[in-house]
């Protein structure tokens, strides 16, 4: 409903978009489109504003009475192909698909909220496991054994008074005390 009556209110567009016709449409089908507009547009049965409503059906019925003069209608459509004969040029602007891209806007409040949250949850984690290996007893900075292990046989490769068993004489050793 709000496209057709978008469509006549519109003043750009030909009285044959008005009716919602094609241009050599027949006059039984040319007041058939009228009468179809007219129920929907009518100032008595619309859910317009009722001065809207009385300008769109106007409208319509100036429209229909152009067109269904056939004098005035070859009249209006001589103008009309006269009107789409000169190429008319219009430059309009293309808007810019890279427009906006890469602008910084300001943080709305939850997005700062998130990122406080955020802050707070890392900087909890980081205490509460420093205050376990702290009461743990454990050392804050750990190598890892198997880390330890490679740099041990990269230097003692070097070195050449150790004698080094083979790679498969190597045991890996549990992480976890023996009880577990």
């Amino acid at each position: 409903m709000k496209g057709l009556i978008k469509s006549v209110l519109d003043v750009s567009i030909s009285h044959y978009q008005r009716l919602g016709v094609a241009p050599g449409v027949d006059p039984e089908a040319l007041r058939q489109a009228f009468r179809r507009k007219s129920k929907a547009l009518h100032p008595d049965t619309t859910a317009l504003p009722e001065a809207q409503a009385s300008l769109a059906f106007q409208q319509l019925k100036e429209s229909y009475a152009l067109l269904a003069d056939p004098g005035r209608r070859d009249a209006y459509d001589a103008m009309l192909r006269a009107n789409t004969a000169k190429p008319q040029i219009i430059k309009q602007a293309t808007p810019d698909p890279w427009n906006g891209i890469g602008e910084r806007r300001p943080l709305s409040g939850g997005e700062w909220f998130s990122l406080v949250l955020l802050s707070l949850a890392l900087l909890l984690s980081l205490v509460l496991g420093l205050g376990v290996a702290v009461v743990q007893g454990r050392d804050w900075q750990v190598s890892p054994s198997w880390l330890t292990d490679e740099q041990t046989l990269k230097t003692s490769n070097v070195r050449s008074d150790v004698v080094l068993p083979s790679t498969g004489e190597l045991t890996a050793q549990s992480a976890l005390p023996p009880s577990a």
